[in-house]
C-alpha cells in the first residue's frame, strides 16, 4: 500500500507557490520526496524565500520566475525545467487572484485578467507540460478549483466563472489525454486558515463566525490539510481517477442546512 503514494523523486511543479496553499501543497510533496519546482512571477527575492524555506525543512526544491499567462514564457520556463531538473512528473496549476468587486462596478479590465490567470493560465501551462507528460506516457495535472466552481458569491463573479470554466477544463483535459495515462483532476478548497485570512479569523468577527457555522466540521482548514489529497492525485494510488474535482471543504457543500452550530 505504501507503494501505491510513494511520489519520491517526482518533479512537480507548483504555479504561484511562494506562499498561501501553494506553499502548504509544496510542504507536503516536498515531504513526501518529491522535488519542488517554486513558480512566482511578482519577484525573484519571493521564489528565493520559498526555495530557501523548502530547503530548511530538508526539502529538494528550486525556483523558477515566470508569468504563467505569456505563452512564451511558459514554453521557455518548462523546457528549461525539464533540461535543468528533470522531466515534470506532477503539474499543479495553483496560480490565481481573486477582485471582490460587485458586477455593476467591474471593469471588463478586471474581469478579463482575473479569467486570464485563474483559467487561461491553467490551460497555457497544461498544454506545454502535457506535452512532455503524452510523451512518456505518464504524468499528474491538478488544478486548483474552488468552491465557487460550484456555487456563486456576491462580489466574486469573474473568480466563479474562471473557477467553474476551469473545473469544466479539467474534464475536457481528462477527455482529451487520459488514454495517454495521463490523470487530470481537481483540488477545490474551503477556507482555509493562512496569513491571507488571519485578520478575519479572530471571534467576534462576521466573516469567521460565518464559516465556523457554515462549516460542518465547525473549524477553518488547515493548509496541511490539502497535502493527503495533493499526495493522492499525484501518486499511483489515483491512476484510474479522472476527471474528478475533490472538494477538501469540511463539508460545507455537502449541506445548504442548519449552520453547525444550531440545533
Amino acid at each position: 500500500m505504501t507503494n501505491l503514494f510513494d511520489i519520491k523523486g517526482k518533479v512537480a511543479l507548483i504555479t504561484g507557490s511562494t506562499h498561501g496553499l501553494g506553499m502548504a501543497m509544496a510542504k507536503g510533496l516536498g515531504q513526501a520526496g518529491a522535488t519542488i519546482v517554486v513558480n512566482g512571477n511578482s519577484s525573484q527575492e519571493k521564489i528565493d524565500n520559498a526555495v530557501a524555506e523548502l530547503k530548511s525543512e530538508g526539502i529538494n526544491a528550486v525556483g523558477y520566475k515566470f508569468n504563467v499567462t505569456e505563452e512564451q514564457e511558459v514554453k521557455e520556463a518548462v523546457a528549461k525545467i525539464e533540461t535543468e531538473v528533470g522531466p515534470i512528473d506532477i503539474l499543479i496549476n495553483n496560480a490565481g487572484i481573486i477582485k471582490r468587486i460587485p458586477l455593476l462596478d467591474m471593469e471588463v479590465s478586471d474581469f478579463r485578467e482575473v479569467v486570464d490567470i485563474d483559467l487561461v493560465s491553467p490551460f497555457i501551462v497544461s498544454k506545454h507540460v502535457a506535452k512532455g507528460m503524452i510523451a512518456r506516457r505518464q504524468g499528474k495535472i491538478i488544478n486548483i478549483c474552488s468552491m465557487m466552481s460550484e456555487l456563486g458569491r456576491n462580489t466574486v463573479s469573474a473568480y466563479a466563472a474562471a473557477k467553474g470554466g476551469l473545473k469544466m477544463l479539467t474534464k475536457n483535459m481528462a477527455t482529451e489525454w487520459a488514454k495517454y495515462n495521463v490523470q487530470i483532476n481537481g483540488i477545490g478548497p474551503g477556507y482555509f486558515a493562512t496569513e491571507q485570512t488571519k485578520p478575519i479569523r479572530v471571534d467576534g468577527h462576521p466573516f469567521n463566525d460565518f464559516i465556523i457555522s457554515r462549516t460542518p466540521a465547525a473549524k477553518w482548514g488547515d493548509p496541511s490539510d490539502l497535502a493527503g489529497a495533493a499526495i493522492f492525485l499525484s501518486s499511483k494510488a489515483s491512476d484510474f481517477v479522472n476527471g474528478h474535482i475533490l472538494y477538501v471543504d469540511g463539508g460545507i457543500l455537502a449541506t445548504i442546512g442548519k449552520p453547525s452550530n444550531e440545533e
